[in-house]
């Protein structure tokens, strides 16, 4: 199996770190600006000016709105709803991480495949973190937080399922072009759900955190990340690139505590190492296995 050289490596940590250090960067913005309309001006922000430079991708209409909806109207506008008041940053980077398992659920139903018994311990042992979350989470998760959170995974894995019926795409202006499709059910959700008078207030006296926050989604997190992710999924393979993903909530955790002073008693440590240790059984659990049979 192909290796990072350390310069990649390094690359791909401070990818790593912008995704996992995001969800404290969100929560700054969120005490100025309504949690949906944020996300409407993350995506606006990612589409434009950037269309203007970069091509569209070679890819149906359909799979990029599909992609745009998913990603942009389910993942972000239901997490940032649930930070706004539900979820501290810490868990909320730790339950969006059950993606993956929402990933391999799609996979399965579309394929038709089996659930692998390996793949049944991983989830028990995410769920059961999961549950952990539901009953200690307090005014750090409340139950209406978590929901919201899976709701957030659930798109983030549809959105994985379409982007995998492109063939090799360049994946920036794969984000950028799809991200226009965000904008119209994410302005229609904004309007329902926070309504014109938060929405006002908000970009009336949003100062410059939320201002820098909203730039930084955009350009680090959604171009920045996505590219560069993207770039060494394209020289690497998945399994020497993906266990990198387990970090996010690692810096999420730890960001959130630095900055927003996020406490971590005993119960989310628990819950930490369970759906940590579940999505690091299924991820790793298959090159392991490989490894072992090859000796």
């Amino acid at each position: 199996m192909k290796p990072l050289p350390l310069r990649h490596f390094l690359l791909a940590l401070a990818v790593v770190a912008v995704w996992g250090s995001n969800f404290t960067v969100a929560k700054l913005a969120l005490h100025d600006l309504p949690p949906v309309f944020f996300a409407f001006l993350r995506f606006l922000l990612v589409f434009f000016p950037a269309a203007l430079f970069i091509r569209r991708p070679a890819v149906p209409w359909r799979l990029l709105a599909a992609y745009g909806v998913l990603i942009g109207a389910v993942q972000f506008g239901f997490l940032f709803m649930a930070m706004k008041h539900d979820i501290s940053p810490g868990l909320a980077s730790l339950v969006v991480q059950s993606q993956a398992f929402f990933t391999i659920g799609l996979a399965m139903m579309l394929s038709g495949e089996q659930v692998k018994p390996f793949q049944w311990l991983a989830l028990l042992l995410a769920a059961s973190g999961l549950a952990v979350i539901m009953v200690h989470g307090g005014a750090d998760a409340t139950p209406v937080g978590v929901i919201l959170v899976l709701v957030a995974a659930l798109g983030w894995a549809g959105g994985n399922q379409v982007s995998r019926l492109s063939d090799e795409v360049n994946m920036l202006a794969y984000v950028v072009w799809s991200s226009v499709f965000a904008l119209p059910p994410l302005l229609a959700l904004a309007l329902f759900v926070d309504g014109w008078p938060a929405i006002r207030s908000g970009l009336t006296h949003a100062g410059a955190v939320a201002w820098a926050s909203l730039a930084y989604q955009a350009v680090a997190n959604s171009m920045f990340g996505y590219a560069v992710w993207g770039w060494l999924l394209a020289r690497y393979p998945a399994a020497t690139v993906a266990p990198l993903s387990l970090l996010v909530p690692v810096f999420g955790f730890t960001v959130s505590a630095l900055v927003m002073g996020e406490n971590f008693p005993m119960w989310k440590l628990a819950a930490f190492a369970l759906v940590l240790g579940g999505l690091a059984f299924n991820l790793l659990w298959p090159r392991f296995a490989a490894t072992t049979a090859r000796r």
